[in-house]
C-alpha cells in the first residue's frame, strides 16, 4: 500500500491527538471528516487543512478517495460504523473498545477477512516499542506470581456528573464507564502478555447512571493473580508491576504510557526505553502507519485475536458486576 487516506468519524480530544500525529507522519493523510453537524465538522477540517466535510456517513463511505475509515465515535457506535465501512470496501482503524460484545468483534473480523480488508484495533499499547522489551525481559523475573496495574485519570466529566450532567462516558446508553475506558488498558496489557485469564471478576464503584466511575478487576491465571485498578474519579501514579520469584518488572507510565521499563533482580537494576516519541499518540500513529503500509496481515490478525479475548473478558466482568448496556447500534 502506498498511502493511507483517512476519513474520520468523531471529533473528540483523542481524534485530534491522532490527527496531530498524522500531520507529521509520512504515508498517511486526512482526506475527509464526518460529523453530524456541519459546524463541528468544518471546525475540525479547517484545523487540519482539509476541504471535505460530510454530514451523511453514507456519502463519506462512498468517497473513492478514502481507503481507510478511522472510527472514534462513542463506544456504542463503533460496531455499526465499522461494519458499514467494511461493507463499503474501506479498511478500518477503530478506537478501543472496538465493540461491547465479543460476538460483534468476531463478526467484524470475519467480514474484514471476507472482503480482504484491514481491520485494526487502535489501542495504543499494541504499538509501543517498550511492549517488546517487557516480553523480552519477562523470563528474567522467573515464575510470575503477582501482577498489579494502576491507571487513574480524574475526568472533568466526573465533575459534571456530580453536578447532575451525564456525558457519554458515564452513560450505559453509550457503553460508558471506567472499565470500558481507563481500566481497559490494564486488562488489554494483561491479555496481550499472558492470554485470556481463567476467570475475571470486577468490583466497581458505581454511579447513579448504572456504570462505574472506578473499580478493581481481578484476573485469575493458572499460576498467578493479576489486579487491575482504574479510576475516572481519582488520580494517582500510573504504573504496572509484574512480580516474579526472581525479580520484578516495573512499567512507568502504566499500560497506556509505558514510558520506561525497569528490571529489578537480585543481580541489580536496569532501565530500558525504546520509545523515541514522548507523545504516545505520535508513537502510535508512526508505528501503526508502518504496519499498515507494509500490509502486515499476520500481525494485524494476531492483534485482533487479542482484542477479541479482551472484549470477552470485559463482557464477562460487566455481566457479573451488573453493568448492562443496551444493544449496540
Amino acid at each position: 500500500m502506498n498511502e493511507i487516506r483517512l476519513g474520520t468519524i468523531g471529533s473528540g480530544v483523542i481524534v485530534q491527538s491522532i490527527l496531530d500525529g498524522v500531520q507529521i507522519t509520512e504515508g498517511i493523510s486526512l482526506e475527509a471528516v464526518y460529523s453530524r453537524t456541519e459546524e463541528k465538522g468544518r471546525e475540525l477540517a479547517d484545523k487540519y487543512g482539509v476541504q471535505k466535510v460530510y454530514t451523511q456517513l453514507e456519502e463519506m463511505l462512498s468517497d473513492e478517495e478514502i481507503n481507510f475509515v478511522y472510527v472514534a465515535s462513542p463506544n456504542n457506535l463503533h460496531y455499526g460504523q465499522a461494519k458499514a465501512a467494511l461493507l463499503h470496501g474501506k479498511n478500518v482503524i477503530c478506537e478501543k473498545p472496538m465493540c461491547p460484545r465479543m460476538e460483534q468483534v468476531e463478526e467484524l473480523m470475519a467480514l474484514a477477512q471476507e472482503k480482504r480488508l484491514m481491520l485494526v484495533d487502535a489501542t495504543p499499547t499494541a504499538f509501543f516499542p517498550n511492549l517488546g522489551i517487557v516480553r523480552e525481559k519477562l523470563p528474567e523475573i522467573g515464575r510470575i506470581r503477582l501482577v498489579m496495574s494502576s491507571y487513574s485519570q480524574y475526568s472533568s466529566r466526573y465533575d459534571k456528573l456530580l453536578a447532575g450532567e451525564v456525558s457519554n462516558v458515564f452513560s450505559p446508553d453509550f457503553a460508558g464507564g471506567c472499565l470500558q475506558d481507563i481500566n481497559y488498558y490494564n486488562v488489554y496489557l494483561n491479555v496481550t502478555l499472558f492470554g485470556k485469564p481463567q476467570r475475571a471478576v470486577y468490583y466497581p464503584n458505581m454511579c447513579r447512571t448504572g456504570v462505574d466511575t472506578s473499580g478493581i478487576a481481578i484476573l485469575q491465571y493458572p499460576d498467578f493473580v493479576s489486579e487491575c485498578a482504574g479510576a475516572k474519579d481519582t488520580w494517582g501514579e500510573n504504573c504496572v508491576q509484574i512480580q516474579g520469584e526472581k525479580g520484578y518488572l516495573y512499567i512507568e507510565g502504566g499500560a497506556n504510557g509505558m514510558t520506561n521499563i525497569r528490571l529489578c533482580t537480585r543481580e541489580g537494576e536496569s532501565s530500558f526505553n525504546l520509545q523515541d516519541y514522548s507523545d504516545r499518540w505520535l508513537c502510535e500513529v508512526k508505528n501503526m502507519t508502518e504496519l499498515l503500509l507494509r500490509e502486515d496481515c499476520g500481525t494485524i490478525r494476531k492483534g485482533l485475536e487479542v482484542t477479541r479475548n479482551v472484549i470477552g473478558v470485559m463482557e464477562e466482568m460487566r455481566r457479573e458486576a451488573g453493568i448492562i448496556f443496551p444493544d449496540a447500534l
